[in-house]
């Protein structure tokens, strides 16, 4: 399908001038009937590469993502700049039934352009012989980085995509993704079946967003209110390791005067629906949520995201990260970094298979070698997603705005390259580091790298001095990591050249989390006041008619009007982002009050002829299989199994169903998988401690209780004792 006037489409459906990047190529592509790979970060515009084109084409496109809560905010987005509520649906397990009816009858009539699925409701035998009835315009697959097992966002579910998309009608397919290394991107196509797809891959940069590590101290909690209060109003978004800190910290904020609600999995649907809409809608500024648990916060305007843990991979840190500023503006990522989270999160990882347990540590570390280097952020994010960035000092990141002094390293790279050569290129980071400093570790002596003439040849320094000259030395481009073998740290031709002719090679010391106070510049409209009343207006407007403000107009709007002052919808209509369906739906009050203020202010307005371009899933059917198959006596990981779940999504489960004050009897399992004395000490620890905190909880008890102890005894102790 050709069109050859995109621009004027985009102007129509969506109130833009111009595409972003490379949105209209990818749109072509997908125009012209070609699979397409999409790695675009968030903020980069991914949504209007499948919503465009399937505005545009004959028959529904199938759009699968994993996040009930994005799909109904997409809809409500497309529905927003159509006349036609029919023109997108989603259907999942949220909706009754005569809702459902009525989407089907929406897409067999052709009116319905865009269909929301998640995968679990794709592969529905009733869904697929429906779909087989339709005409698929194309498969757009969102989130795809869900489908690899090296993605920050592994779903199994996610794989049985091509089989099904087989199963209803081969046709054209859209994979996009924020977040994807080289490795997980290879595992997309492969799995998706569109290895010859057209690959278009942004630029993860996001100059807008100001990345910083602080340490982490006791007095944290205290750090985040200090923190939002120089920033007041703003809407921001805290994520937190467990539950149990997500409910604390939302009450401490809450007794703060800070307008704040927690969100995790642990909370019902309408609670997680009801706390969500509140952001949204912009009756509450802050939102604590676990990290683990996917939001599918859609909003542009959220200023300010705190990870008050570690993520566990540096894809989750840049999605989540990635949910700050997407409308250009003000973004700022301020994460507390402690070692003893790494631990915690090591901990988790106790009991999952061997290979899990690899590749989550091996993601840890790389998380951790960002929070102590004291490189530049943004360099080290982007070259981890194999982009070079090639500025010395980005000017928005605590390392840039507070460097430290470089040190010369050339011996020392020298050091390492020659380890690297004679451990034959095959061994990770740590093993190098073991090698260099001369710890005859098992893996070593398995290894005999402890007889080298060049174990021990870095013994003057200690571990922490070398993991910065290899990390450094990878993003100068004398070693890098090797895709297949993800870990093993290779020479470059750049490398080799190094060891026969040396030159000059500095680092930077890794960070040593000295607090200091970040100078960050804040951006502002041409006319504040104004700006103030337009978003109180359109805060109005979205209670009154129960939609989230942004889906209204988006802050960059807002502020071209403050700067523009348009006092007609012929006018408004050449504000950046506004279309005409919203203007004349939305604009009579907008510009009765841009008009009226600039009469009382006696305001001289500018010529703006032309204005610049710029699941609720089936929970409870689960819970009762949970509850029977205890009853039953059945081992939990086969439980696990017959319900589709991770072990540790079981044990979430299990914690759920007696908190809510059911008993159940686990002492069965428990017997079978823990040591008598074990389970006494932590039985009688929860009798005597102030707090069930799991963190607390393994802190005191010692290294030799493993996560998975603690939490099992602890639903025993809950079940008898509370219920």
């Amino acid at each position: 399908m050709k069109i050859q006037n995109l621009s004027d489409k985009l102007k129509k459906y969506f109130g833009f001038d111009t595409f972003k990047g490379d949105q209209e190529a990818i749109i072509r592509n997908v125009l012209a009937g070609k699979d397409t790979f999409v790695l675009m970060p968030t903020g980069g515009g991914k949504s209007l590469c499948y919503q465009l084109p399937a505005l545009l084409m004959e028959g529904t496109a199938i759009v699968i993502s994993p996040l009930i809560a994005l799909m109904k905010n997409q809809v409500d987005a497309i529905r927003m700049v159509s006349e036609d509520d029919g023109i997108a649906h989603f259907i999942n397990s949220s909706l009754t039934k005569a809702e459902i009816d009525k989407a089907k009858e929406d897409i067999r009539t052709g009116r319905t352009k865009l269909l929301y699925l998640a995968p679990e409701s794709l592969t529905k035998e009733e869904n697929v012989d429906f779909l087989r009835t339709v005409k698929i315009s194309f498969y757009a697959v969102d989130e795809a980085h869900c489908i690899s097992e090296w993605g920050h966002d592994f779903r199994p579910e996610y794989r049985k995509i091509r089989p099904i998309v087989s199963n209803i009608g081969v046709a054209p397919i859209i994979a996009l993704t924020a977040t994807a290394t080289d490795k997980v991107r290879g595992d997309i196509m492969k799995n998706l079946g569109m290895v010859g797809a057209t690959e278009f891959k942004s630029s993860f940069n996001r100059p807008n967003l100001y990345y910083g590590i602080r340490a982490k101290t006791k007095d944290v909690d205290k750090d985040i209110v200090r923190f939002i209060r120089q920033h007041p109003g703003k809407s921001g978004i805290i994520y937190c390791l467990s539950r149990k800190k997500v409910e604390d910290l939302a009450d401490f904020l809450q007794v703060n005067k800070i307008s704040a609600k927690p969100y995790h999995a642990g909370m019902d649907a309408q609670q997680r629906s009801e706390t969500q809409d509140d952001f949204i809608m912009e009756r509450i500024d802050v939102i604590v949520a676990t990290i683990a648990f996917g939001m599918g916060i859609d909003k542009p305007d959220v200023r300010f995201v705190i990870h008050y843990d570690i993520p566990k991979s540096l894809e989750g840190y840049y999605q989540e990260t990635g949910r700050a500023g997407r409308d250009g503006g003000e973004g700022l990522c301020i994460t507390f970094y402690a070692r003893k989270d790494l631990q915690k999160l090591e901990k988790f990882m106790e009991g999952k298979p061997l290979s899990e347990q690899d590749i989550g540590k091996q993601l840890l570390q790389e998380t951790a070698a960002y929070a102590e280097s004291s490189v530049c952020r943004r360099k080290t994010l982007l070259h981890y997603f194999g982009e070079e960035y090639k500025e010395e000092n980005c000017g928005n990141c605590d390392n840039c705005l507070h460097p430290h002094e470089r040190i010369e390293a050339s011996l020392q790279l020298q050091k390492v390259l020659r380890v690297v050569r004679d451990t034959k290129e095959n061994f990770k980071i740590n093993h190098l580091i073991d090698v260099l400093v001369g710890r005859s570790t098992e893996e070593v002596q398995a290894h005999k790298h402890n007889t080298l003439v060049s174990f021990g040849i870095g013994s003057d320094y200690p571990p922490r001095f070398w993991n910065a000259v290899i990390r450094q030395g990878m993003l100068a481009g004398y070693l890098y990591k090797e895709v297949e073998n993800y870990g093993l740290i290779k020479m470059t031709t750049k490398g080799v050249l190094f060891m026969k002719s040396p030159s000059a090679f500095s680092i930077i010391e890794d960070h040593d989390f000295t607090e200091t106070e970040e100078e960050l510049v804040t951006t502002a409209a041409l006319d504040e006041t104004l700006l103030a009343m337009l978003k109180d207006l359109r805060r109005s407007i979205g209670r009154r008619m129960n939609i989230a403000p942004y889906l209204i107009f988006q802050d960059s709007a807002l502020e071209d009007m403050a700067t523009m002052y348009p006092i007609t919808v012929e006018e408004l209509v050449n504000v950046q982002g506004v279309s005409e369906g919203k203007a004349k739906r939305f604009g009579k009050e907008f510009c009765e009050l841009i008009a009226k203020h600039c009469e009382e202010n006696e305001i001289e307005r500018p010529d703006i002829a032309r204005v610049r371009s710029s699941a609720k899933d089936n929970k409870s059917k689960v819970k009762v299989t949970i509850i029977q198959k205890i009853d039953l006596k059945v081992m939990f990981e086969d439980i696990a199994k017959a319900c589709n779940l991770e072990y540790e999504e079981l044990l979430n489960e299990i914690e759920v169903i007696v908190y809510s004050g059911l008993k159940l009897n686990i002492d069965y399992y428990i017997d079978e998988v823990m040591d008598e004395d074990h389970m006494l000490d932590i039985y009688e620890y929860f009798e005597d401690a102030d707090t069930d905190d799991l963190d607390e909880a393994l802190e005191e008890l010692g290294p030799e209780y493993t996560e998975e102890e603690v939490r099992l005894v602890r639903i025993k102790f809950y079940s008898e004792k509370a219920n």
